[in-house]
């Protein structure tokens, strides 16, 4: 009888939750350690688009998400008061049977997935971290934070944007700075808020607001980055009502609402893109560990669920898990990820450069081609 296969899993964000789920749908052995112990609820909202909602009901979690979440089918863009100037008809990039996007409360994606984590029969481990010791052709041996140590079949690092183990496997990418930051606050829905609507000029680059739930919504406002240390938490609320005043329609109401500093997420926006490839030896990269880039095509967390779908699919295929089988995953994946990378980059550096860019037309070209599987 062979050997059943180990896989270590660190992180618990959306990457490496999906991929423990996925694996051990197919029967594998999957520790998963993640650094916060509260396993990292925290957040705004998120908004997800077909494709990644193909990957979540491949996960099973889709009638859940669906339940909490608000689904709509086209994308509005205002001017700064609020009129409406155009609508887009959002690409169902997951196919017919699926919304074209959808919006929700980033603490409730999570919870669903960790739940799902915890009922695949995972082995987990809260506020622990991991060091690669020594790695050869058949396995991996790691340390943890706890003073344990475990061999693996292959460790997949899905530890985000800083990804430790990216560094300590020797992969010297780094983030990047585009130039721009986001504030973000999760706020009650106006009634008359129906899908995500973006108001390009005014105070700020980008101004919108994507609901997220019969009652609520996250907002959010572009500008030129800060130094995080200029602007001090307890002003949080009060400069992004600052900021919300160029804005009129559903924002005079949201505007209200923010009070609370400590619900008002500030984030400088980042580009990161691994080239040349996506591990060394038995040690693999997913999600923003691999890749990151701006919200502007909100196509983040779609790309990180596509990782660990893809990756899987290999693992699972009845190849032997080496080099071939890892270079692989890179190139199924590489073309499509610098895609959107290239595209979330550039509408904000249209921005920056005060050029009147074809976002529509580019978010168009860029959603007709994720419709292909990945």
């Amino acid at each position: 009888m062979a050997r059943e296969r180990t896989v270590l899993v660190v992180g618990g964000g959306t990457a490496g939750n999906a991929m423990t789920v996925l694996l051990r749908q197919a029967g594998i052995t999957v520790d998963l350690v993640e650094i916060k112990p509260d396993w990292n609820v925290r957040g705004s909202g998120i908004t997800l688009q077909g494709n990644a909602l193909r990957v979540l009901r491949e996960i099973g979690v889709w009638d859940e998400i669906r339940e909490h979440s608000f689904c709509f089918e086209s994308l509005g863009l205002t001017a700064p008061d609020g009129t409406v100037l155009h609508v887009t008809e959002d690409i169902r990039t997951g196919g017919d049977d699926l919304p074209a996007t959808l919006g929700m409360q980033r603490p409730v994606l999570q919870r669903i997935l960790t739940d799902a984590v915890q009922a695949s029969g995972a082995r987990i481990r809260l506020g622990t971290t991991a060091e690669i010791l020594t790695q050869d052709d058949s396995g991996v041996v790691v340390r943890f934070s706890d003073g344990t140590e475990g061999r693996y079949d292959l460790v997949v690092a899905a530890d985000g944007l800083h990804s430790t183990t990216r560094a300590a496997i020797g992969i010297d990418d780094r983030p990047e700075p585009t130039g721009m930051a986001i504030w973000r606050v999760a706020a009650p829905r106006p009634a008359a808020v129906q899908r995500s609507d973006l108001a390009h000029g005014g105070p700020c680059y980008i101004a919108g607001y994507t609901p997220t739930g019969k009652d609520t919504l996250y907002a959010y406002l572009v500008e030129a980055n800060r130094d995080r240390a200029a602007v001090p938490p307890e002003s949080y609320a009060k400069e992004m009502r600052r900021l919300a005043e160029g804005y009129g329609g559903a924002w005079d109401e949201i505007r209200e609402s923010i009070t609370d500093p400590a619900k008002v997420n500030y984030t400088w926006f980042d580009r990161l893109l691994v080239e040349g490839s996506w591990h060394r030896g038995r040690v693999v990269l997913v999600g923003d560990a691999a890749h990151c880039c701006p919200p502007t095509m909100a196509q983040g967390a779609a790309m990180s669920l596509e990782d660990a779908w893809v990756l899987t699919r290999l693992l699972t295929s009845g190849a032997a898990w080496d080099e071939t089988l890892l270079s692989g995953y890179y190139e199924r994946r590489i073309a499509r990820v610098w895609m959107v990378v290239d595209a979330s980059v550039q509408i904000g550096q249209w921005q920056l450069d005060g050029v009147r860019g074809d976002v529509p037309g580019l978010i168009g070209a860029t959603m007709a081609a994720l419709k292909e599987l990945p």
